[in-house]
This record gives structure tokens, sequence and C-alpha cells, in this order.
């Protein structure tokens, strides 16, 4: 079985997603996906470290840069950990994801604090802890002002919105002229009022933009740096000092979902970075990247037991445990979000004949939970089993819990590649627990079990 170790390093081509048929299959066998286990996602370690390498290769030639991976593209403790072991920082956006950080074993220093809201006490806790904070708004920098003790070891920027325009996803752009996050840079007043801000705060040594992510064009983003990346050296030539010390670019980086390629690497970004703003790599400032979605969505998958197959209209339905739970933004945003699905038999060996157009609808009772419609696919039969690839970040590590559907289990894997005779045997396949299913007495207790009469008026 070809490794994903080679999916970001042989111009830019995935292997294809056969890669994954040796863990499909060992799965069902295993026991991990049928009648006990209809649903579960699966990350492939290997490819993940693999990512991260190709990272690091791209920016090599960075005199500093801290590379941070966005914990909300896959929450989940172990998978946060091996990243923390491949050299990686973590940039979180809450209070939960930051303890999960912290659980995670990333050092202080390499934690990144971003979001819009944040509270009085999650600003305190930071500086408590020591981990950098980019404050999204000029407001924001008040409270820090109130809140911040001059011994903290916490790195302290602010977030601009360079205004450069949205992509072709609105809801993932955050770079447009009414974007919620950080300060407008071109509107009245704006600029003048964040050099402002840096005057009066020598500890303000940062600056962080986010254009956006999925739906977003390099040039885009590359813009967006390179307008903050003028800012700072207007702010350190209008103060006469070198006040801005470092810039966080954000990440973004959009993931090709429509066929097996890796389009754009990470290479590609640095050189619209380099052309955008030639002197942001000349080591004036140390740089802060926040990746997430295009360091997973390639490594990993969700497999789902076909329950039930049915007609309607002159269309074929294939009912699945992968639906809106798993994939809330595929079903509620399709065509924004559109993935390939993998057909496989009850013994999770690839499917083989005609083609059928079919919908992969999920267990979600409304309906729109349809992963797929009129997808070209082998007939789909009970027992069957259906793969959604490309679903690594964001899909079953953040599950929606619609009809108090369990969340699904998480499992790790390594393949060993098979002999290179031809003789088309893999290797094996060994899994680890990233996360267990949710129990049925998990659901109970989350839904308040514990206080089931709270809401009872009693007499006496």
């Amino acid at each position: 079985m070809t490794q994903t170790t080679s999916a970001h390093h042989q111009g830019g081509t995935a292997p294809p997603a056969a890669r994954f048929d040796a863990v499909v299959r060992a799965a069902v066998g295993q026991g991990l996906l049928g009648e006990g286990g209809p649903v579960a996602g699966f990350i492939d370690t290997e490819g993940v470290r693999a990512s991260v390498g190709a990272l690091h290769d791209a920016f090599a030639a960075t005199p500093e840069v801290l590379h941070t991976f966005a914990a909300k593209a896959c929450s989940l403790v172990p998978v946060l950990r091996l990243l923390a072991d491949c050299g990686m920082g973590c940039e979180v956006a809450s209070p939960g994801e930051l303890r999960l950080a912290v659980e995670a074993g990333f050092a202080a220093s390499r934690v990144v604090l971003d979001s819009p809201a944040k509270t009085r006490e999650e600003i305190r806790l930071a500086l408590a802890l020591g981990v950098a904070v980019n404050a999204d708004s000029l407001d924001e920098l008040r409270r820090i002002d109130a809140l911040r003790n001059p011994g903290t070891a916490s790195v302290l920027g602010l977030r601009v919105n360079p205004q450069v325009g949205g992509g072709s996803i609105g809801p993932m752009s955050t770079a447009t002229d009414t974007s919620k996050f950080g300060v407008a840079l071109r509107d009245p007043g704006a600029r003048e009022a964040i050099v402002k801000a840096f005057r009066e705060r020598p500890w303000l040594t940062r600056l962080h933009t986010h254009v956006g992510s999925q739906g977003c064009p390099l040039e885009l983003i590359a813009d967006g740096v390179a307008r903050t990346y003028e800012l700072a050296e207007e702010i350190n030539a209008t103060l006469g000092v070198r006040r801005v010390t470092s810039l966080d670019i954000g990440g973004g980086l959009p993931v090709n979902f429509t066929d097996e390629t890796v389009r754009p690497g990470y290479a590609d970004y640095v050189a619209a970075l380099t052309a955008a703003a030639p002197g942001l790599f000349s080591g004036r400032y140390s740089l802060v990247t926040e990746f997430g979605r295009s360091l997973l969505a390639k490594n990993g998958f969700i497999g789902a037991r076909v329950e039930y197959t049915k007609d309607a209209g002159g269309r074929r339905i294939a009912l699945t445990h992968a639906g809106a739970q798993t994939a809330t933004r595929t079903v509620l945003m399709p065509d924004a979000w559109p993935l390939r699905i993998g057909a496989f038999g009850p013994d999770g060996t690839p499917k083989t004949g005609p083609s059928l157009a079919q919908d992969i609808a999920g267990p979600c009772c409304f309906a729109g939970d349809v992963v797929a419609y009129g997808r070209e696919l082998p007939e789909l039969a009970e027992d069957d089993v259906v793969v959604l690839y490309d679903t690594g970040a964001y899909y079953f590590s953040t599950p929606w819990a619609y009809n108090s559907l369990p969340r699904p289990a998480v499992y790790g894997f390594r393949a060993v590649a098979g002999p290179e005779d031809g003789s088309g045997h893999d290797g094996p396949v060994t899994f680890t627990t990233v996360r267990d299913a949710q129990s049925l007495d998990d659901i109970a207790a989350e839904s308040g079990l514990a206080h089931a009469d709270a809401l009872i008026q009693r007499d006496g």
C-alpha cells in the first residue's frame, strides 16, 4: 500500500485514494466498521507527519518561523500531541481549545490565542500561562491594559483586517469590508488609531492577519499579508523604533476537494508571499503561521455502513450513518464543500460493477441530510461501506449533536507498504484509538440526567 508520506513531496500529487483501500478492509475485518461501529473517523499518522514535513520544507529558508496548528481543525488531544511531536505549535480560539493544547503538551511559548470575543477571565489565564495573545480590537487592547502584568511572558499582538475582499465562499472569507475579525484597516481613521495603539504600548510587538481559507485564492491571501507587512513597516518607521518584531500571517491554505492532487502546496504559498511582499522573509520579522485544514484533510477519511437502500421518485438513495452530524458543512453547503465518495462491499473491498446515480444520505431526521446527490457509484446495498475522503480536518473531530447521535469513534492508523513484486498484496494495518465512540450513557449524562427533576415543581 502506498504511503501518504509521498503525498506532499512528489510534484504536489497525492497517491490515489486506493492508498486507503487496505485500511478500510482492515477496519471492517477488525470490527471497527460494521454493526457495532456503523461510522468512524480514521487518521493517517504517517501522512500527518509528511504534511508537517512539507510545511517545514517550504519555509526552510525563513530565518525564524513558528508554525502553529489551528486546533479547531482537529480538536482531539492525541492528534494535537502528534502535531506537537512533529514540532508544531498550536493556535487556539477558545478556553476549551487552550485546555486541549495544554493537555496535548504544547509549550506555552508555542501557543497563540485568537478569538473575537475573549472574556476577561480568558485573557487573565492566557497572560498567566504566558501564551501569545492577538487582540481582535482596540477595545480588547484597552482590556489587556487593565489585566496585563508587566512580568508576563506573553507576546501580545493586534489583529488587523486588510479588507482585501472575499473568496468564493463568503462565510470562510475573513478580510471583507465588514468582517467581524480584526481592526478594519481601510476604515477612516483606523490606520492612525493602530499606529497610536503601538506608540502607547511598548509591549505590543506583533501584527496578526488572516484573510480566509477555503475558497480564497493564493493571490488574495498574499495581498492581505503584504498589506499587513506594509503596515508593520509604517509603524516602525513612524515610531522610529523597531516596535513590531513579528507577524502572525494566519493560515488558510485552501484544500483541493475535487480530486487526488494536493494543490496549492506550501511551496506555492511561499512563492505567492514572496512575490507580494519580498521583504517578508528578510529576517526583519519573525513569522507565525496558523495552518489547519491543509495539514490534515487528505490524511483522513470517514467510513460509514449502509443501513438501507431505497428508491423514491426514480432516485436511488443509500441511507448511511455519516450525515450532517459528522459532515455538517457538506450537508448544509453542498456546493461549497463537495466530498469524494468511495464504495466498498461488506468485507471492506472496493465495489466494482456498473455505475448507478445514487444519493448518499445520512441518519439525521431532516430532509436535507444528504452528503452527495446523484453520485455515480457501483450500486450500493445493505451492509456495504461508503468512505468520505478528504475529511481528516473538521469533519469527524467536531461532530454536531443533532438527534442526540453519538460522537463517532476515531482511530489513527499506520499501514506498511506491501511487497514491490507486483503481487498486489498489502502489508499490515495497525490501528490505535484516538477517541472512543460516545455511549448512550454518555449522551444521557451530557443531556442533564443528573438534574432530571430540576424543572418539576414538588409541593411541600
